[in-house]
């Protein structure tokens, strides 16, 4: 249990890295808990259509160049 009583979420970060991710589980455990945040998307924001406008923009496809 942590300080404030709680259990850590062992079972839930398990099923996340080991079955959604498909992680193998020597690269599951490896892992820190803010790259299996970042694996999982946490705290990440949608691509909004303005700022894909200037990244397109920013770098332009050229036909396989």
């Amino acid at each position: 249990m942590s300080a404030a009583g709680q259990v850590f979420p062992w079972r839930r970060l398990m099923f996340l890295g080991l079955g959604l991710l498909r992680l193998a589980p020597r690269d599951f455990w490896a892992l820190t808990l803010r790259e299996l945040s970042a694996a999982l998307g946490e705290g990440a924001s949608p691509l909004e259509r303005a700022r894909l406008d200037e990244m397109m923009k920013e770098f332009p496809d050229h036909g396989g160049e």
